[in-house]
């Protein structure tokens, strides 16, 4: 008999986070400035410092000190795990389940259906409302019978937040666990941020990360901040040793020394700005020429949703449409990321924000695919640095 896999994952397939070489990387929403020179330093001397040798700290206690300091709550309150990815499985795991579902507001981070189907939670999908806003009341409607709720702030893909007076009455309306997902929190309005509600309400907790404004992808490390329930539980399904000791020195120092890549997300959320700012130019260009529907969705994450003209106008019908610009620009060594075929965001493209000369790089080429004119004093070459 043919070794299969269990039937309810039957069609399942591997993530493919489509890492084709390329010149300018703006696919991933990583962190394109890098670590400041110093901090890098630190990092270098403390991953040579690591014994090799040994297991890692099960728990990385040194590190949950480290965020408990940084967001001023005790380190029992702090969940490390290998990336957001392994803290969004284990809530699931500890806490969803055949009888508690899980509600979640798509479009959204795709990750959260592929875990719950992993771990046999039942999904209630309730559809953002027009211009990517959450639908308040109807969420509260799901989450009255639900186990987990699930909300993405900034929201990948479409870079909006959710208000934190929403989340602490939802709180108050269910006893569903809320989950704030606030992996590309640094890059919004410090306001917007939920952390303070985990003091506040026993079945709210907050998700962060330090591969995307922190700069450390590729050091897998996310956290929890979280009530002692829920955080124990937490502990109790995790696997054991699953952050190396080279990603818990590397993340301390990072960690250790956070105001000073303060001015790396000043930066980014400046160039964010200018990257909308000219996605705008060339939406008001396509529409001079006939080719209306362009349109650059705003966001307070490090990367911006972009949709395509569609075929209403006779002129739109002959551009390329989201899925060819997406190939296109991968041809002109350009990757971004293809949302095209994800319900609700027909038609658009994700953008991560990269350096100036990305941004110029990657404008450049949008406008050539799209037939529109160079805008004067841009050269639109690729990065050099």
């Amino acid at each position: 008999m043919p070794i299969t896999l269990r039937p309810d994952l039957a069609g399942l397939v591997p993530y493919d986070p489509d890492m084709r070489p390329a010149d300018v990387v703006l696919t991933a929403n990583e962190n394109n400035y890098g670590l400041p020179a110093a901090v890098r330093a630190r990092v270098d001397a403390a991953l040579a410092a690591v014994e090799t040798n040994r297991y890692p700290e099960a728990t990385s206690p040194a590190l949950r000190e480290a965020l408990g300091a940084l967001w001023g709550v005790p380190a029992c309150s702090v969940v490390v795990g290998n990336g957001g990815d392994e803290i969004i499985f284990n809530l699931l795991l500890a806490f969803g389940g055949p009888t508690r579902p899980l509600v979640t507001c798509p479009p959204t981070f795709s990750a959260y259906e592929l875990y719950a189907r992993l771990t046999q939670t039942p999904v209630v999908s309730v559809p953002r409302a027009a211009g990517f806003g959450i639908d308040e009341p109807a969420v509260l409607a799901a989450a009255r019978s639900a186990g987990i709720v699930i909300l993405c702030s900034p929201n990948n893909p479409t870079g909006m937040t959710v208000r934190p007076a929403f989340v602490a009455a939802l709180a108050e309306a269910t006893d569903a666990l809320v989950m704030v997902d606030e992996a590309y929190g640094e890059f919004a309005d410090p306001a917007a941020s939920c952390m303070p509600l985990v003091a506040t309400h026993d079945n709210v907790c907050v998700l962060r990360t330090l591969s995307k404004a922190y700069a450390m992808a590729g050091a897998r490390v996310g956290y929890l901040v979280a009530p002692d329930a829920v955080a124990d539980g937490m502990l109790a399904v995790r696997l054991p040793y699953s952050v190396n000791r080279f990603s818990q020195a590397a993340a301390l120092a990072v960690v250790e020394s956070a105001a000073e890549l303060a001015p790396v997300t000043a930066a980014i959320v400046a160039e964010r700005g200018r990257l909308a700012a000219l996605l705008d130019e060339v939406a008001a260009d396509l529409a001079a020429a006939g080719a209306p529907g362009m349109e650059t969705f705003p966001s307070e994450a490090n990367f911006v949703l972009v949709r395509l003209p569609g075929a209403g106008a006779a002129e739109a019908a002959t551009l390329p449409d989201a899925h060819e610009v997406h190939e296109l620009l991968a041809r002109a060594g350009i990757l971004v990321r293809d949302f095209s075929s994800t319900a609700g965001c027909e038609g658009c493209l994700r953008v991560s924000v990269g350096r100036p000369a990305e941004t110029d790089a990657l404008v450049a080429e949008l406008r050539r695919i799209l037939g529109l004119a160079p805008r004067a004093g841009r050269d639109g070459g690729l990065p050099t640095d």
